[in-house]
């Protein structure tokens, strides 16, 4: 692989960093969803929201449909949805293994544990 496609990965993933954008894109495996109601879910001004819905729409990992005045987001395709689940699978994992770490910590007994 080149350096530009390991740098076009890594923008992909710092994209992704963000705590709403994550939230958000939760909320849309659900299904298309207004902005009213990404709002009422999530605990952020409007101008916060509008900020992390840009950076995915410019980023091509959701879109977005006017319907009257509202607007509604939609995830671009399944591949989301499936990278999220990914993430939960492996973040389960890693916190099962510190969660059996952490019981083997308290378990040890001694002044050294």
């Amino acid at each position: 692989m080149t350096v530009a496609l390991y740098q076009a990965k890594a923008e992909f993933f710092r994209m992704l960093g963000h705590p709403v954008r994550i939230r958000v894109l939760e909320l849309l495996q659900a299904g298309p969803t207004p902005v009213r109601g990404l709002l009422a879910e999530l605990d952020v001004e409007p101008s916060s929201l509008s900020q992390q819905l840009a950076v995915l729409r410019r980023s091509g990992i959701v879109t977005a449909t006017r319907e009257g005045s509202t607007v509604v987001y939609a995830l671009a395709g399944g591949d989301v949805a499936d990278l999220l689940r990914s993430a939960r699978r492996i973040l389960t994992g890693m916190l099962a293994d510190r969660t059996v770490l952490l019981a083997e910590l308290q378990r040890t007994t001694g002044p050294n544990p």
